[in-house]
């Protein structure tokens, strides 16, 4: 399942182009423009992050801000907005925010930035991960079928580490290698058609019935999924 977000964002071009870099990323993003129907939003959906603008029509930013860190603790806030006086980050993260960037923001550091609020927000709820008979343990940076444990390079367990959050889902190569090699990688993405070959060799070696797989997306990416 991938990630939830919660965009609350009263300019149009703004939003329009964050909710699309969103959800071309593979997240699960909703746009609201004002701060009373994103509070209802995060009531009744609840979200994994919420990138939340200051200058609402309705509702000051700091005030939704508080309210979804009071009905929803674990939920990260990541504030984003041209309000960039020492003052108002004071009090924007007192207010409960995780993160407070000014605009205009760098997109590739905008998502570098979420990636690494929901990689340290998913560790700290469930560091085990598990498709069919595959279990990897983020914390220890271990993984296994039905009790045998895979001997994984670095690049490899992370890359099957992504995949494995989402099972199930469509990963474009571009989410991959910025997720798995950041976004400063600027060589050929063959080298995670490289890692996606050795991690299968890894999971073919095991006979279990419930060993996920690794389908070729022709044009996109990758999925992992149970045969």
């Amino acid at each position: 399942m991938s990630a939830r977000i919660l965009l609350v964002e009263d300019d149009r071009t703004i939003g329009d182009v964050l909710l699309g870099s969103l959800t071309a990323h593979g997240y699960t993003a909703r746009w609201e423009q004002a701060g009373g129907p994103a509070l209802d939003a995060a009531a009744r959906n609840g979200f994994d992050l919420v990138l939340l603008d200051l200058g609402l029509p309705d509702l000051d930013g700091v005030e939704v801000c508080r309210r979804i860190r009071a009905l929803h603790p674990d939920t990260v806030v990541v504030i984003l907005t041209a309000r960039a006086a020492e003052m108002d980050v004071v009090l924007g993260l007192d207010a409960g925010a995780d993160d407070y960037l000014t605009k205009p923001v760098r997109l590739g550091e905008l998502l570098a930035r979420v990636r690494a609020h929901l990689r340290r927000a998913g560790g700290e709820r469930a560091g085990v991960l598990e498709v069919g008979d595959l279990r990897v343990d983020t914390g220890a940076r271990r993984a296994s079928v039905a009790g045998r444990e895979l001997e994984l390079r670095a690049r490899e367990f992370d890359l099957l580490a992504r995949l494995a959050r989402d099972p199930g889902t469509a990963l474009s190569r571009e989410v991959l290698m910025a997720d798995v090699w950041d976004e400063h990688w600027f060589g050929s993405t063959k080298t995670l058609d490289v890692h996606v070959a050795a991690v299968r060799r890894r999971l073919a070696a095991h006979t279990s019935g419930r060993v996920p797989v690794i389908t070729t997306l022709r044009g996109h990416g990758y999925r992992l999924e149970l045969p």
